[in-house]
Order: C-alpha cells, then sequence, then structure tokens
C-alpha cells in the first residue's frame, strides 16, 4: 500500500527556497552575539539585543501602547514590559498618555532614545558600506528595491491571511 502524500504545504520553488536560506543567514548574521558586541563598541550604546530590537522597532512607530510593540515583535507583552522598564532606566524611553485612552500609555523615545538609534543606525550602514563595498551603485539600489518589494509583498500577504501587517514586524529596524 503507498504512503499517504504528506500534509503541509506545498513544497516551495527552488528560487523561493534559495531565498528563505538566504534569509536565514541573514538573521543569523545580525543576531551573532559578536556582531552586537561589535555595534556596543562602535555605538556605546549598552543595550541587550531585545532592547536594541525594542528600540528600533518604538523608533520606527513612535509612540505605540506597550502591547503593539509585543505584537509588532511577535514576543510576549511581559517581556516587553520588562524591556520598556529597562529603557526607562537607561533614560531612552518615556510613557505618555494615550490620547484615545487616558487610562492607556504609550511608549516615546526620548532625546537620549534618538541620539542612541541613530548612532545604532549609522554605525550598522557604516558596517555595511564596508561590507559592500565592491559592489556598483545599481545593485545595492537594486537590492533595496527588491527587499522593500519583499517586504511589501509579506504585509500584503499576511494582511490577506488574517495575520494583519503587525504580525509580519512591519517596520521592524
Amino acid at each position: 500500500m503507498p504512503a499517504p502524500p504528506p500534509s503541509g504545504p506545498p513544497a516551495a520553488s527552488p528560487e523561493v527556497a534559495e531565498i528563505e536560506r538566504a534569509l536565514t543567514r541573514i538573521t543569523y548574521l545580525g543576531t551573532r552575539t559578536r556582531h552586537h558586541e561589535r555595534m556596543r563598541a562602535l555605538t556605546g550604546v549598552s543595550l541587550d539585543r531585545a532592547a536594541v530590537a525594542l528600540l528600533r522597532q518604538i523608533a520606527d512607530c513612535e509612540p505605540l501602547r506597550p502591547g503593539e510593540v509585543a505584537h509588532r515583535l511577535g514576543v510576549e507583552a511581559s517581556h516587553v514590559t520588562r524591556t520598556v522598564q529597562q529603557l526607562q532606566r537607561a533614560g531612552y524611553v518615556t510613557r505618555i498618555p494615550d490620547p484615545q485612552d487616558r487610562r492607556a500609555q504609550r511608549i516615546r523615545l526620548t532625546d537620549a532614545g534618538r541620539r542612541a538609534i541613530g548612532r545604532i543606525r549609522e554605525a550598522g550602514a557604516h558596517e555595511m558600506q564596508l561590507a559592500l563595498a565592491d559592489w556598483r551603485p545599481e545593485e545595492l539600489r537594486e537590492l533595496a528595491t527588491l527587499f522593500h518589494r519583499m517586504v511589501d509583498d509579506f504585509l500584503a500577504y499576511s494582511a490577506q491571511v488574517g495575520a494583519g501587517p503587525e504580525a509580519a514586524g512591519e517596520g521592524a529596524g
């Protein structure tokens, strides 16, 4: 008797499978401890990786409720609460009343937070510039265009299947 066909999603094309593999490698590169420690040294921003990710998200979409940040990052609200407290103690964020619901609060960057995220982004762009120094400007433009298109398509797909754009990490930085 033949084995039943495997359940689950159909196999991806070889091209899509290779893109998924490349994205996994890119994600790994950006989350390595060695990379994070180098960025800490270059920027003088002594935050853990989770705090940097949260700071990036707030910078991209501020001001946000903590629950919105948790949803966008795909983490538990308690994780965001602890990390926001860490960022608040460091002087990088503040809580402000939500204008639509005075019982709720939103998280906003302070001037120190804006300077810190600026240094983080500047250092990341500098490192990328060095790594991609042999690429022609038109290749860099094409890559940026394709990355933006891919993210837009991911967001549109997520919204279409009901996950909403926040679940896809809109604005993750």
